[in-house]
């Protein structure tokens, strides 16, 4: 068997990458293939619903910073019961995270990680979120 293992038929490092327009009008095809990932490493409904709020408040924080004309930048680790989802922007001059507000309270209370770089020239969200049906690591 090669080095690469195999979950349900997708390799446990696979990624996905997907490029949009920063406009909040795109958040739902964020949304839909969110969704659709999590559904093929067998998240639960509940678990599905979660990440979609999640990676809804992760993009409009992102969005929140993103300079004119800039794209949304979302990459997705796909791994055994576990999805990485970062979502970025080219931003100029990025205000420094707000971990008090609500959406970064929703975002932490939802995801089993999150984090936030707030960098000049870029900014970005990360989260993890595990299927309730994954084994404990």
């Amino acid at each position: 068997m090669s080095e690469t293992n195999i979950v349900r038929g997708i390799a446990a490092h696979a990624d996905v990458e997907l490029r949009l327009p920063a406009d909040s009008a795109y958040a739902s095809v964020l949304r839909t293939l969110t969704a659709g990932l999590a559904a093929r490493l067998d998240f639960t409904m509940d678990d599905i619903e979660d990440l979609r709020i999640a990676v809804s408040e992760a993009a409009a924080m992102v969005l929140d910073e993103a300079d004119p004309g800039a794209d949304l930048d979302c990459r997705f680790r796909l791994g055994d019961g576990r999805l990485t989802v970062v979502v970025s922007t080219t931003a100029a001059d990025p205000a420094e995270p707000d971990y008090e507000s609500f959406g970064w309270q929703v975002l932490a209370t939802l995801a089993e990680e999150a984090s936030i770089d707030a960098a000049p020239g870029t900014y970005s969200v990360c989260l993890v979120m595990r299927s309730a049906l994954a084994p404990a690591t």
